[in-house]
């Protein structure tokens, strides 16, 4: 059997689409409790983007909240999962920052916790934690 190099985790970039980039940029920040940097628009384009502190070093995603003419926020499509220590903390803060907790933290076993909520601008994201 031929050994194969390991790979990096399957996701290497994700964008939550947006109607009100600075509401959903103090949403995230509230919550996650964790820096955003506003991007420069790319030359020729139409967009607004506020990225999630990263480390090129670390595990896991990056990512930006985008709004954009040619997209729009919602429910329904593909679900992204935010890393925290203890996934009720976080989701203890979306109310307060004018989100809705549609499930409040449960068990998944030995893969630990998670929690889903709704942003502000109409998108389901989930908190995952191991505690």
């Amino acid at each position: 059997m031929a050994t194969t190099a390991v790979q990096p985790n399957a996701v290497g970039w994700f964008e939550l689409y947006v109607d009100d980039l600075a509401r959903a940029k103090a949403f995230y920040q509230a919550v996650l409790q964790r820096p955003m940097e506003d991007l420069a628009t790319p030359p020729g384009g139409d967009m607004q983007m506020c990225m999630f502190s990263m480390s090129t070093e670390g595990t896991g995603a990056a990512g930006a909240l985008v709004k954009s003419p040619h997209t729009k926020p919602g429910s329904g499509g593909t679900l992204v999962y935010f890393s925290c220590v203890d996934c009720a903390v976080e989701a203890a803060r979306v109310a307060a920052n004018g989100g809705t907790v549609c499930q409040p933290k449960m068990g998944i076993g030995h893969y630990g916790f998670i929690a889903i909520v709704q942003d502000t601008e109409g998108n389901t994201i989930g908190l995952h934690s191991m505690q």
